[in-house]
């Protein structure tokens, strides 16, 4: 079976059932509801231990502002289309959810059943890489599997493309070119600028604000220097992180199955191309991989999408 047919007939693995519950009954699920004071609460299945309080100068000027105290929840998910989220339903196929994670960019996707307040889990990028790092030895996996990156036309992104920072430049400059250019994450790129030496992502902005250390130098801190400190924290704080570890990378040659195999591994959401020097010729995203797995048939969401999701001047999805 050619992996566009798997997508769209929603094949992909084995078991009964539609393959959006499949996927979500083997993940969880959680509940949502609001209280009478309009504050939303959620509860899991198995509820996880009382999150540490965090402290620091930073939260106790957080808490303590007027815009902290003033806003509210419904001021937030007012300003999103979809209100708060674009949610799919446990009957839908493959195909849509492949297409909404891929060229319509979504990040995750709650399931949720029609008229009911239960989510039934939140589907993410990882989760679909994983669920395909499981179909190893499925013949159509293992057909297509084989293809090497440049056989695909990975990576996407042209290396003059490559959204970066040096590692002598503040890390608030990393941040601010993460939302200026709309990805989730950029190389760190040595004196050079031609070799990466770290990577740095959206979520990473955490450690400004609940490192102490790493706080008070937010505004100076150099990428170089903030890796170091996150590295170095992390350390203290015994917690495990992709941070901890060098750059993750592949080259042209390497096949998709290796490197989704790599991705789920390592429990990061992009790889690094290099050349035979070691020179950062690319990247490779969650989003670049899915997107390989489907193509969207003509008008298969009508206009629901028209002018609201820029597409890339090179997609091809």
């Amino acid at each position: 079976m050619e992996q566009s047919d798997a997508a769209v007939n929603g094949t992909v693995g084995s078991g009964a059932g539609s393959p959006v519950s499949n996927l979500v009954s083997r993940l969880g699920s959680f509940t949502f509801s609001r209280t009478s004071s309009g504050r939303v609460e959620t509860a899991t299945d198995s509820e996880s231990d009382e999150a540490a309080s965090v402290g620091g100068s930073f939260f106790e000027t957080l808490t303590s502002s007027e815009f902290y105290k003033n806003t509210k929840v419904g001021d937030i998910s007012g300003s999103f289309r979809w209100a708060p989220f674009l949610a799919l339903q446990t009957s839908d196929t493959f195909l849509t959810m492949l297409l909404l994670l891929s060229k319509y960019r979504m990040k995750s996707l709650p399931v949720v059943e029609v008229g009911g307040d239960k989510i039934e889990n939140i589907i993410t990028q990882s989760s679909v890489v994983h669920m395909l790092a499981e179909c190893v030895g499925l013949s159509w996996f293992e057909s297509w599997g084989t293809k090497k990156l440049s056989e695909l036309g990975l990576p996407i992104m042209k290396p003059s493309k490559l959204v970066k920072v040096n590692e002598d430049q503040p890390v608030l400059k990393a941040f601010q070119l993460m939302r200026e250019k709309g990805v989730g994450g950029l190389p760190v790129m040595d004196t050079s600028g031609a070799k990466a030496i770290g990577n740095i992502s959206i979520r990473d902005v955490q450690y400004l604000l609940t490192a102490p250390k790493i706080y008070k130098e937010h505004r100076s801190i150099t990428t170089k220097d903030f890796l170091s400190a996150v590295r170095h924290h992390l350390q203290e704080q015994c917690e495990a992180s992709p941070l901890l570890h060098d750059v993750i990378t592949c080259k042209k040659d390497d096949t998709i199955k290796d490197i989704i195999l790599k991705l789920d591994s390592e429990k990061i959401h992009r790889i690094y191309v290099v050349d035979d020097k070691g020179n950062t010729e690319g990247v490779i995203t969650l989003r670049d991989i899915i997107s390989k797995l489907v193509h969207e048939p003509r008008h298969y969401f009508g206009d629901f999408f028209d002018g609201v999701v820029p597409l890339p001047a090179n997609s091809t999805v």
